[in-house]
């Protein structure tokens, strides 16, 4: 029955010659094992050890002697008699061992009788068990040279039924691949629109707890408001609405830092390095506290500290949290409290939201307010990180100008801070660096050749401008 076989040419051939090889190596070895077989030896009859002829003579001839010294007359007599007596002592003791031998060989003759007619049998059955094992050997020859035609036969139909398996499973696996790239697709347009419905409804949030608090304080602060602002209440209809419209947006950049900067359990891992620098201090402000990690970590700590952020929707989080954090404008909050009344200063993402004369007057403002000893940490974006400049920070509409981290030293240093330093953090993942080549071992003395050290050269140029650490903080001490 002919098999249809499926795949290649050159793997159809291939598995040929491959079966060929195999029958020939089988046959040649059929050959060997055929050629081992041998007919038996004549095995020859075990000798016997003793001459059945000879005990007969041996028994009736064991006396040597048989003279009798009393025969005779006369001096032969004498002349015997005297002769006996000295030789009779030794045929006397030649007679006992002739005597004594005899015995023992009769009787051990029955012994090595029964001896040889035992090695007899046991040479009998070992040549019969030996003619049946080349019996067995020749019926299993013959067994084999039957068995080779059906072998092969099933290696070709099995041979058949892979390439068959094979180009099923080929086939199966295309359309998996198609059916998990479609599923795949399907799934992350799922995940874009669960991102689009929670951003979304993040901000419907942010929107409802905004529209909630100006009820409350419109229904609270309605009455007796114009009076004490001197305004008709038409007036105050107006002001009250533009106040609210204002606040109304406020909840939007909120939902942006919730989308792009990260979750609160986020941003509190990223700052929780800096609380250590704060340890034993009070009266610490944060200055763009958003949603209150840092201040939240600060209080953990048993250590007291204030927020102010022009955002109210994220004073207004902050409040909600048990947190004290007001609304207004960082340095007009500085210029506000009392000379040396600040143990600390710290401000997250911030200055690069301010034009260069206002952050000026910001680091005199901080110098002035903080007691000698006390910290100030300013962390932004490092613009030196060119991933962290074209992907952090211009997606973001409200940054004014990037920062060097030389930049930010020089203005604390020229503001009167001393011992400042740059502590960066949130390093570029190094999977997603530029990977350097390979050593081929092709070069001089098995290294690498030249044009694998130029491209590597090269990689670790890109990777320090394109991916280092994509935030930095200057950090500076009031002396």
């Amino acid at each position: 029955m002919p098999i249809e076989q499926k795949g290649s040419a050159e793997e159809i051939d291939r598995l040929k010659r491959e079966r060929d090889e195999a029958d020939r190596l089988y046959n040649e070895a059929l050959t060997k094992v055929d050629a081992a077989i041998q007919t038996p030896r004549a095995f020859p009859a075990p000798p016997s050890p003793f001459d059945e002829h000879q005990i007969t003579p041996l028994n009736e001839r064991w006396e040597l002697l048989s003279l009798k010294p009393d025969e005779g007359s006369g001096w032969l007599k004498r002349l015997r008699s005297h002769a006996w007596a000295m030789v009779a002592p030794l045929f006397e003791r030649q007679q006992a061992f002739n005597s004594a031998l005899v015995d023992h060989v009769n009787r051990n003759v029955a012994m090595h009788r029964d001896m040889t007619r035992a090695l007899e049998a046991t040479m009998a059955a070992v040549r019969e068990d030996h003619q049946r094992f080349i019996e067995y050997q020749t019926l299993l020859i013959l067994y084999m040279q039957q068995i080779t035609p059906y072998v092969d036969t099933k290696d070709r139909h099995v041979a058949g039924l892979m390439h068959g398996l094979a180009a099923g499973l080929h086939g199966l696996g295309e359309d998996i691949q198609k059916r998990w790239e479609s599923m795949l697709a399907r799934e992350r347009r799922y995940d874009s629109q669960v991102s689009d419905v929670r951003t979304t409804l993040s901000v419907l949030q942010r929107a409802i707890n905004t529209l909630k608090r100006e009820v409350e304080t419109g229904a609270t602060g309605a009455t007796g408001a114009t009076g004490a602002m001197g305004l008709s209440t038409e007036a105050a209809s107006t002001v009250k609405a533009g106040t609210t419209a204002k606040q109304l947006d406020s909840y939007k950049y909120v939902g942006f830092e919730d989308q792009f900067r990260g979750s609160q359990l986020d941003i509190r891992g990223r700052v929780e390095q800096y609380v250590p620098l704060f340890e034993g201090a009070s009266d610490v402000l944060d200055v763009g506290c958003g949603r209150g990690e840092f201040l939240d970590l600060l209080r953990a700590r048993g250590i007291s500290a204030r927020g102010v952020d022009t955002n109210d929707e994220m004073a207004a989080v902050c409040r909600e949290r048990g947190l004290e954090a007001a609304v207004g404008d960082g340095l007009a909050h500085l210029l506000s409290v009392p000379d040396g009344s600040l143990g600390g200063l710290f401000a997250a993402q911030v200055v690069e939201h301010l034009e260069p004369d206002y952050l000026i007057q910001f680091l005199d403002a901080a110098y002035q307010k903080l007691r000698p000893g006390s910290k100030i940490v300013l962390e932004t974006i490092n613009p030196a990180c060119w991933f962290a400049f074209f992907s952090s920070y211009i997606r973001d509409v409200t940054h004014v100008r990037p920062l060097h981290p030389d930049t930010l030293q020089y203005f604390l240093r020229a503001s009167g801070f001393q011992d400042v330093g740059v502590r960066y953090s949130a390093p570029y993942p190094d999977e997603d660096k530029l990977q350097t080549v390979p050593n081929s071992g092709e070069g001089p003395l098995g290294g690498p050749t030249v044009m694998e050290i130029a491209f590597n050269d090269n990689f670790r140029k890109l990777n320090s401008l394109l991916f280092t650490y994509m935030d930095y903080a200057a950090i500076g001490e009031r002396l």
